[in-house]
C-alpha cells in the first residue's frame, strides 16, 4: 500500500533527510519533493504555550507492506525530532483500502 508523509517545518525549512538507501534499496521510495517557500500559507501549532509555525515543506511516497513501516520511515525523518511528520494512507478512487 501506498502512503504519504508530510514533512512540516518550521520557517528555516526542513533537514534533509538521509533515507536514500534505507527506502530505495528495498524499493520502498515512489517520489518525493521539496515544496516551494510557502510565502502566504502558513500552519500554527501552540506548543509549550507559545505559538509554533510550521508549513508543509516536503513529502515522500512510500509504497510498503504496512503503515507500521511508513511510520518507521517517518521517523527516521530529521524533522520528526522537532517538528510535525504525519503518515496518511493513499486510497485510490474506489476508497476500498480502507
Amino acid at each position: 500500500m501506498k502512503y504519504l508523509i508530510l514533512i512540516y517545518s518550521g520557517p528555516e525549512g526542513p533537514e534533509r533527510p538521509d533515507l536514500a538507501d534505507e527506502v530505495t534499496e528495498p524499493g520502498e521510495l515512489v517520489a518525493g519533493g521539496v515544496l516551494a517557500d510557502p510565502v502566504n500559507t502558513v500552519t500554527v501549532r501552540v506548543a509549550r504555550g507559545t505559538a509554533q509555525e510550521e508549513q508543509l515543506s516536503g513529502y515522500l511516497v512510500v509504497d510498503c507492506d504496512s503503515g507500521r513501516r511508513a511510520a518507521e520511515i517517518a521517523a527516521r525523518l530529521p524533522g520528526a525530532r522537532t517538528s510535525t511528520v504525519e503518515v496518511r494512507p493513499i486510497m485510490n478512487l474506489s476508497g476500498q483500502e480502507m
